[in-house]
């Protein structure tokens, strides 16, 4: 296994390019003109320079290639071209992402782009290939059907990250908690045995930490560059190939306690809570309103919450807490083998409940509601 050092050094390598890199890359996007300007359905009240995803892809670039000659990490990349895969597939839809931030790109093309993007990781080794269901045993994904469910898994994961996107720092922060757990819970899957050590998902994992944190100094709340499609998405495809390469290529039924925890297809859907919970309620609310699902509202998560009375920063941490809080909720019997983890996790829940519908600011909206 490597060692923390060598898991540190490639951290450290992702999160000083992309520090680095996001002014230059929100230069180049003043000099372009390449900005995201208020409107309705926009929070942000002044013109915002884009290009940030791409910073993110250097760091993600370089990071690979430092990892590439720590010797720690030489299982994952002899004979393997699943990282290659990871970098190409985070290339072309950070590209379609780009593209869209400069010009926009009608919802066809960009499907197009997605699954194009989506099928070149698959062909290069990052699948699905096993897919467990709680209490009735494993489902060995045939050739015909491990395709569709890797272009359907990686389409849905860019989607919700991008839908999350909404308020300054909001999707890098939760990307970052959600990608951090997911090192600690792959870390322990390779301590125990379950993952061999040429698997990539904690390497991927701890990179996508260090470009998140690199770039959220330049996107929290007054943001001064955003990450614009070509971040988001590159993080959910990026999230989605961590995630398969953990839960959709072992068929051992550890990940740390009984419970429904011996599921590891069904981690991402905790760690990844929030950007999917919103995305799912987006649909939800879409259909009923009989509109198509890409047409954007301001009905998220992040909207209410502002709504609520609460800032644009409060708002982007209750969602962060939310997420650390599922991730805990997994890592907790992962780390304990105790089942017991609804117990702290549970109260702390409440609390940010409580938090959330009866802060002062949400009074003070409502009480401004009421003279109106």
């Amino acid at each position: 296994m490597p060692s923390v050092s060598e898991y540190a050094t490639v951290f450290g390598v992702a999160f000083a390019v992309t520090l680095v890199c996001t002014p230059v890359a929100g230069r180049l996007a003043r000099r372009a003109g390449i900005f995201a300007h208020p409107d309705e359905r926009r929070v942000h009240e002044v013109a915002t320079p884009y290009l940030g995803g791409v910073a993110m892809f250097v760091g993600l670039a370089v990071a690979m290639i430092v990892a590439w000659r720590v010797p720690g990490f030489q299982a994952v990349f002899d004979g393997s071209s699943i990282p290659v895969a990871v970098v190409v597939g985070a290339l072309l839809i950070c590209a379609l992402g780009t593209a869209d931030d400069v010009r926009p790109v009608s919802a066809p093309a960009r499907t197009a782009g997605m699954v194009l993007a989506a099928s070149l990781t698959y062909v290069l080794g990052v699948s699905m290939l096993f897919f467990r269901i709680p209490f009735a045993g494993i489902v060995v994904l045939s050739s015909d059907l491990a395709p569709l469910i890797t272009v359907l898994w990686v389409i849905g994961m860019a989607n919700a990250v991008n839908l999350i996107d909404g308020l300054d720092g909001l999707a890098a922060g939760i990307v970052a908690i959600a990608a951090g757990a997911f090192f600690l819970y792959g870390h322990r899957l390779a301590e125990v045995g379950v993952l061999r050590p040429e698997n990539p998902s904690p390497l991927l994992a701890v990179i996508v930490v260090g470009i998140c944190l690199g770039f959220l100094p330049f996107n929290f709340h007054p943001a001064r560059v955003f990450m614009g499609d070509g971040g988001a998405l590159m993080l959910g495809l990026l999230m989605a190939s961590s995630t398969m390469l953990v839960g959709g290529q072992t068929d051992d039924p550890f990940s740390g306690q009984v419970f429904f925890f011996y599921l590891p297809v069904v981690i991402p859907f905790f760690v990844m809570g929030v950007p999917i919970f919103d995305t799912a309620f987006a649909i939800v609310r879409r259909a009923r309103k009989r509109i198509g699902p890409a047409v954007a509202d301001k009905d998220h998560l992040h909207h209410r919450l502002m709504r609520l009375g609460h800032g644009h920063r409060r708002s982007v941490v209750i969602l962060w807490v939310w997420t650390a809080l599922l991730s805990g909720f997994v890592l907790y019997p992962v780390y304990t083998r105790k089942g017991d983890a609804f117990v702290p996790i549970g109260v702390a829940a409440l609390g940010l409940v409580l938090y959330t519908y009866f802060h002062p600011g949400v009074r003070r909206a409502r009480g401004a509601d009421a003279d109106l």
